[in-house]
């Protein structure tokens, strides 16, 4: 059973939030379910490109992978920032 939009809303909040914490850094609501979501999409796509994981549907590997993916999502836009 794939994600509703309520459900991508909530990994979406929760993975970024997390990712917020972990990395350190500062951001709104709003923010942390953009990172989330994309983060989200990004640790989806790595996770079935390279490791063979069909991840979906409201589980705790869903939000783990969301989260990991929101993670690197920061790292890369710190890496970004400091070089601009």
């Amino acid at each position: 059973m794939g994600l509703g939009i309520i459900g991508w809303i909530i990994i979406g909040i929760i993975a970024g939030w997390l990712a917020e914490k972990v990395m350190g850094r500062s951001h709104g609501l709003v923010t942390n379910l953009i990172v989330g979501v994309i983060g989200a999409l990004l640790g989806g796509w790595i996770a079935g490109q390279f490791l063979g994981m069909a991840v979906g549907g409201f589980n705790i590997m869903t939000l783990l992978v969301a989260f990991l993916g929101a993670c690197l999502l920061l790292f890369l836009l710190g890496l970004v920032k400091r070089r601009g």
